[in-house]
């Protein structure tokens, strides 16, 4: 067991002299929220210090001067984690990336941005959209910071088609554990040089390098999109429906799902009953979302007249267009409020981000459903169809803090087994954290999994950065 030391008042005076004391709290005047990410049933733990840089030198004094007194340190973004990943296990140091939210500069004729790690998502697609470029990755929690995003490497509902956060990462400056400043990549668009370091930085979670800049890739705005619905008697015919919806040639933005349940508990929690529960007479028992985009609306309607005719042939009661900004916008409101409803109404909350083959999607919900009920669990599910990453809780109101724990660890652990018997993955984008450690270990094997912990070593030898997360067995 690596033992850490504390943070002492005069190393809290020197971190404080680094950034300035109103950037700086220690001691009683940590703020709990800094104990926990968005799942706290994963546990807290109260860091000791927590500090607010404003750019990549002050991170690296401040790494160096932990590295050198054995201080552990945990990077945080937002705070919007759902893995326990910004959770300071050992406590010690809270660096929080925040502060540091620029946007610096646009290179309008590489399609690219230099940002700071602390510019939240919904700020840099805005502003992307100004210029009339997109920025394509679109997770559902849109207040999250691009840093947290390429940590974890978060994926979203347009990844179907424009890919993971990992595909727009073209370079990085990062902060090693010993506080060594780290240029990583060019900002163009493909290379061939050696292993790639950026492909470590990206997805791990903050536990080899702080990052303090970004060169994200940007592409040119579709100026049309359209969405449709398209509502089935259950799911099962909604997820058989979407390897023909790929199929065809239809080249969607994104192909979302979601069950009755959850669709319902929006409505409730939001006062808003845009989405139908009875169509042509017949009460609705799951949905898919498709939205296509391109530049002219046209020639986006002529590839719905596909999409028509696969959603009858499968079954669906009807494709109910939204063409108009106001009906889009509520439609994918009440798609983004199905997390903050099932917080609302929930006591007690787990959840599990996997990713099955698409074809295996509704073999893997029903099986997750007939678990929960045998254990005595509710079980909400949505996602994103188009690409198998499944969004599913376990939830309680009527059970103890510990007969939670108990029944949601049975529930989860026979849900990660069934995820790999079809070939699935632990998580499709909200990552390892120290919540899902075991599943990825028993998911990956021994030797992925002790590959993983020699690559910690390596950029990290005392185990300061983010210990006990994602292959770090502290």
């Amino acid at each position: 067991m690596t033992t850490y030391n504390q943070v002492t008042e005069e190393i809290a005076q020197q971190i404080a002299g680094i950034v300035g004391g109103e950037h700086c709290a220690f001691a009683d005047a940590v703020n709990e929220d800094y104990s926990h990410d968005e799942m706290p049933i994963y546990g807290t733990k109260m860091p000791e210090l927590v500090v607010h840089p404003g750019c990549t030198e002050e991170v690296s004094a401040i790494m160096k001067l932990c590295y050198e007194n054995d201080i552990p340190v945990t990077v945080r973004g937002a705070g919007t984690g759902l893995a326990g990943g910004s959770t300071p296990l050992f406590g010690g140091v809270v660096l929080c990336t925040m502060r540091m939210n620029k946007i610096l500069a646009y290179d309008m004729k590489n399609f690219n941005v230099r940002i700071q790690p602390g510019v939240r998502l919904c700020e840099l697609a805005a502003d992307a959209l100004e210029h009339n470029l997109m920025y394509p990755p679109d997770p559902g929690e849109k207040t999250g910071s691009v840093g947290g995003n390429v940590s974890t490497n978060a994926g979203g509902m347009k990844a179907v088609k424009y890919g993971t956060t990992r595909d727009y990462v073209l370079a990085l400056t990062v902060v090693l554990p010993n506080g060594e400043i780290l240029e990583i990549d060019k900002a163009v668009t493909k290379t061939s040089s050696g292993y790639s370091l950026l492909h470590l930085i990206v997805g791990s979670e903050g536990t080899l390098a702080v990052i303090t800049e970004l060169t994200m890739k940007l592409i040119p705005n579709p100026s049309e999109d359209i969405s449709f619905l398209l509502p089935f008697d259950n799911i099962d015919a909604a997820i058989t429906s979407v390897p023909a919806i790929k199929h065809a040639g239809l080249d969607p933005r994104s192909i979302e799902f979601m069950e009755r349940d959850i669709v319902d508990s929006s409505a409730d929690f939001t006062g808003s009953h845009f989405i139908p529960t009875v169509v042509d007479g017949q009460e609705v028992g799951a949905y898919i979302l498709v939205t296509l985009d391109g530049n002219e609306e046209d020639e986006i309607m002529s590839r719905a007249e596909k999409l028509m005719e696969v959603a009858d042939e499968h079954g669906a009661f009807d494709v109910l267009v939204m063409k108009d900004s106001d009906d889009k916008a509520a439609i994918w409101a009440a798609r983004s409020a199905f997390l903050t409803c099932i917080e609302a109404d929930t006591k007690y909350l787990d959840e599990m981000d996997v990713v099955v083959p698409v074809d295996k999607i509704a073999e893997f919900l029903e099986y997750v459903h007939e678990v929960g009920t045998e254990k005595g669990m509710r079980i909400r599910s949505f996602g994103h169809a188009g690409d198998g990453n499944l969004h599913i809780y376990c939830s309680s109101n009527n059970k103890t803090e510990e007969q939670f724990k108990t029944l949601s660890a049975e529930v989860m652990q026979a849900s990660y087994d069934k995820c790999a018997e079809l070939n699935g993955a632990v998580s499709g984008e909200h990552g390892i954290g120290h919540a899902k450690k075991t599943y990825l270990k028993e998911s990956v094997g021994e030797t992925a999994f002790g590959l993983m912990a020699a690559i910690k070593k390596v950029f990290d030898p005392k185990g300061i950065l983010n210990p006990g997360k994602v292959c770090d067995e502290r």
